[in-house]
């Protein structure tokens, strides 16, 4: 059947299927290689989640349940493209992407973090991105270095 014999429910309806983009970051795509991996299992869910939403017979329904997954698979082929795929780091002595690092605040806080890409991030999980301020400040310094962050001096106590 022709489109120009459908009809849409309602311009709302039609609106729902226009999602607009994710935003992608300026900054260079650096990845771990669990990063990367994390989002290649992305791009195969969302795959997934559009072509279970083929079998749909409303076209209103079948627009909606695919316009999720077709601006993730945009995203992620974006991502995936521009994703550059950092070493291992070989050193311990020095703070860099894909580094894990602890270090103790002025306060007594100790903080764990690894530091990777913008999409891997997740701080409840301890990893932060290698573009955030505090992973900034601290690469390239080493055991007991310090940093000052918002006038709280932060001191690198372990690098693995």
């Amino acid at each position: 059947m022709s489109v120009a014999f459908t009809k849409e429910e309602s311009a709302e309806t039609a609106a729902e299927t226009l999602l607009p983009d994710r935003p992608v970051s300026e900054h260079p795509n650096l990845v771990t290689r669990e990063g990367l991996a994390a989002l290649e299992a992305e791009q195969a869910r969302a795959r997934a989640a559009f072509e279970a939403s083929n079998g749909i017979d409303d076209i209103n329904e079948k627009r909606r349940q695919q316009a999720g997954p077709l601006r993730d698979l945009r995203y992620l082929a974006e991502r995936l493209h521009t994703a550059i795929l950092m070493p291992v780091p070989e050193s311990k002595t020095v703070v860099v992407f894909g580094s894990t690092v602890t270090f103790e605040r002025e306060d007594g806080r100790v903080q764990t973090y690894r530091i990777v890409g913008e999409d891997e991030a997740d701080p409840k999980a301890g990893s932060i991105s290698y573009v955030s301020p505090v992973a900034r400040l601290l690469s390239g310094k080493r055991v007991g270095e310090t940093v000052t962050l918002n006038g709280q001096e932060l001191e690198v106590i372990s690098i693995s």
